[in-house]
């Protein structure tokens, strides 16, 4: 079965179609960019999913169910900005997702905290932009979820921060699952990609390995996007 699936999903924002007749499926056990300038749908998509926002038409499924109480427990969300509250110190904050989430993993989460030598008393509001984003990020990948939702998740922080955020992805998520990152930072994502997903102005352009792209194409991902859409 498909881990996620849209079929003639559809939606707007009164006369706005932020996505428009949009199609494709994700197996499990991808790595899948979700690759598109700004504003071209993404993060409505990623809500979507998450059961943030209503289609208008067409529907969405999240191994098999809408999304709703029952795919929440299928699915980590990492938003695009910080929605942690800033009061919580480290250990408070992983006591909240130990309670709410019951495949959260602590001892995961807490060795990559103690690497990043992040004490558990620490507020996240005393931290830097750079380690509350890591911080979200150990969180959000230390569930065993079945598909984890990155919302740019490398948007904003220093090259370093990108290659500490890129290898946690990729050393922590369970392996059956998916993963979906968002991002318009193409070059960065590109060695940890399984899967592509082109979309602009609502709508899915491409659906490809990357692989497929490098044989057929003979040009990286990033190439390839620039090339279509002539950044």
């Amino acid at each position: 079965m498909n881990i996620l699936e849209c079929n003639g999903l559809v939606k707007r924002f009164g006369p706005t179609a932020a996505l428009a007749g949009v199609t494709f499926a994700i197996q499990p056990g991808r790595i899948v960019g979700l690759l598109g300038p700004n504003g071209s749908g993404k993060t409505t998509l990623i809500k979507l999913a998450n059961g943030l926002l209503t289609p208008t038409a067409g529907e969405i499924l999240i191994n098999g169910l809408p999304p709703g109480q029952e795919s929440h427990s299928l699915v980590s969300y990492l938003p695009e900005r910080t929605s942690l509250p800033l009061w919580m110190t480290v250990g408070q904050l992983q006591d909240f997702y130990q309670d709410f989430y019951p495949d959260f993993q602590r001892q995961q989460s807490q060795e990559m905290l103690d690497r990043l030598e992040l004490g558990n008393k620490q507020k996240l509001k005393h931290l830097s932009k750079g380690n509350r984003e890591k911080v979200q990020l150990i969180l959000a990948m230390s569930r065993k979820a079945q598909l984890y939702l990155l919302d740019e998740p490398i948007g904003g922080v220093d090259p370093a921060a990108r290659d500490y955020i890129l290898d946690t992805i990729i050393r922590n998520y369970n392996p059956e699952a998916s993963v979906i990152i968002s991002t318009h930072l193409i070059a960065d994502v590109e060695t940890v990609l399984d899967e592509v997903l082109f979309i602009n102005q609502g709508q899915i352009t491409l659906q490809s390995s990357v692989d497929q792209i490098r044989e057929e194409k003979g040009m990286s991902v990033d190439a390839l996007f620039r090339e279509v859409y002539r950044c």
